[in-house]
């Protein structure tokens, strides 16, 4: 069965690929949320109840590495120890779990860009630079939250759960758009 080409009534065909990039968007989530669970101290991830969280592990220690030394080459003073915990100087932390990743927006992505419609050779490359786009997102949110929060750790909440939880879904959004504008649609000449 092909997502691409359900039947719609009528007045909803234009919207055709926004209702599939909803539909997977929602499923994806859905299918993320009742599937993968993780601890609160970021050490365990499980996905059927087996044991997945080597990968997560890794990459929240790589994101952490990546944005100290980010904001160390950007003149910050903060410092990261083993567990991932960023430290001020004024004695605010942030700790870098695996729900921190990317993992999740990346999986997501990934699906959205799978059903989209469009070539499949076209996919194999577009695909993975939608991902590393999803990846460098994810070290800009980090390395600006963690730098807001020195001076303003009062902004956390609203910065971690509000408007980077949003604007990482405009990401993929936007990168859907670049695909179903820009690289599915156009024509071979």
């Amino acid at each position: 069965m092909n997502l691409t080409s359900l039947k719609l009534p009528e007045k909803l065909a234009p919207y055709r690929g926004v209702i599939l990039f909803a539909v997977v968007l929602l499923l994806s989530n859905w299918f993320w949320k009742y599937n993968v669970f993780g601890d609160e101290d970021g050490s365990t991830v499980t996905f059927w109840g087996m044991d997945i969280s080597a990968p997560f592990v890794w990459m929240a220690r790589h994101a952490a590495l990546v944005s100290v030394a980010i904001l160390h080459f950007l003149g910050w003073n903060v410092s990261l120890d083993v567990h991932n915990i960023f430290r001020h100087d004024s004695g605010f932390s942030v700790q870098i779990v695996w729900a921190c990743t990317g993992l999740k927006q990346a999986y997501i992505a990934f699906c959205i860009l799978l059903f989209a419609r469009g070539p499949w050779r076209k996919k194999l490359w577009y695909i993975p630079v939608a991902l590393l786009g999803v990846y460098l997102f994810n070290i800009f949110r980090i390395t600006f939250i963690i730098a807001a929060v020195d001076k303003h750790p009062e902004w956390f909440h609203f910065l971690h759960i509000r408007l980077f939880k949003y604007l990482f879904y405009a990401v993929i959004f936007g990168l859907w758009v670049i695909w179903e504008e820009k690289i599915a649609a156009k024509k071979v000449k």
